[in-house]
């Protein structure tokens, strides 16, 4: 991964979201950089609170061959989050609109599952000649039913106790 200095790292990053307006994904990343490898926890080693300030390293990939990162210094974080923030709001308009019809049709078949889970299937018919496998076919639709309402009571109750 290449560093260059934060002007680059704009302009890098201008022509990356450029070039993948048609088609293509590009990961941004931030993180606190450290320089140690030992203790990174936020407090010293004696309780106290840490004063030292750390600088931020932003990583842009399009997952391939395009890799650049830049430091940027505690000082210097607003000048360059205004630009970066500028960047990313000119950018945005070029992203592809979510597919709600595919989403939509999820939902609706989610709400089928639930619905069938939840009615309750009436058994009836003779229990002997004609209509008999009919009859078992719900039974047996019914006891699978059960088990499957039993199987998500398990699981509210296990996330309730999770939380």
């Amino acid at each position: 991964m290449k560093l260059v200095d934060n002007d680059t790292f704009l302009q890098r990053l201008n022509e990356l979201f450029a070039s993948s307006v048609e088609r293509g994904t590009i990961w941004l990343t931030h993180k606190r950089l450290t320089y140690e490898d030992g203790d990174t926890s936020m407090k010293a080693g004696d309780g106290s609170l840490d004063t030292r300030e750390y600088p931020c390293l932003l990583r842009a990939t399009n997952g391939d061959d395009i890799k650049f990162s830049t430091t940027v210094q505690p000082g210097e974080l607003n000048k360059f989050y205004s630009a970066y923030g500028t960047l990313l709001k000119s950018s945005m308009g070029t992203l592809r609109k979510r597919d709600k019809k595919r989403e939509k049709m999820r939902s609706e078949e989610a709400a089928k599952r639930k619905k069938r889970m939840t009615d309750p299937i009436p058994i009836d018919g003779p229990k002997r000649g004609n209509g008999r496998r009919s009859r078992q076919r719900k039974i047996h639709a019914a006891l699978k039913q059960q088990a499957s309402q039993a199987k998500f009571k398990e699981r509210e109750e296990a996330a309730k106790r999770a939380l």
